[in-house]
């Protein structure tokens, strides 16, 4: 069913706007708060600073702790993959692409440092608590707690 009112200007402009995002696109290059990786990488410390949050800004200021040294002299080496206990290490650019197997109380959790992580800490990708599945009720349930439902 066509009509042959006017388009209104509210409309003519919604269109205009619609061709202009397609025809614009988006980029896919990947920006922490305004910087690409290849600057953060070769901002120094105390610049990159200034682009992080006051959580992080706060841990980078103190020393790191020896186990925490030893994961970046690690990670700074020729290996590709490195197994760690430490989970409170901050991404850094310069961290990557490189594979860390973290420790997450029961196993390792394996997982490639990406731009993407810069500014977190390695725990927060290796939980530690697990999903839940509970099966039917078991041995010794009482009466009314047996009745499972037909799905």
């Amino acid at each position: 069913m066509t009509t042959n009112r006017q388009a209104s200007a509210k409309s003519i402009r919604r269109r205009s706007r619609k061709s202009q995002k397609v025809a614009m696109g988006r980029s896919k290059e990947f920006k922490y708060k305004g910087y690409t990786l290849e600057e953060l990488q070769k901002m120094d410390k105390e610049k990159l600073m200034e682009v992080f949050p006051a959580r992080v800004r706060r841990s980078l200021k103190r020393e790191m702790g020896p186990d925490q040294k030893i994961v970046v002299k690690r990670l700074l080496g020729k290996k590709p993959e490195i197994r760690t206990h430490v989970r409170d290490l901050i991404i850094l650019p310069r961290y990557v692409g490189k594979i860390v197997h973290v420790h997450n109380g029961k196993s390792y959790v394996k997982f490639e440092l990406k731009a993407e992580m810069i500014g977190h800490y390695v725990g927060e990708f290796a939980l530690t608590r697990g999903e839940v599945k509970h099966s039917g009720p078991g041995v010794g349930a009482t009466r009314s707690s047996k009745f499972m439902p037909l799905k």
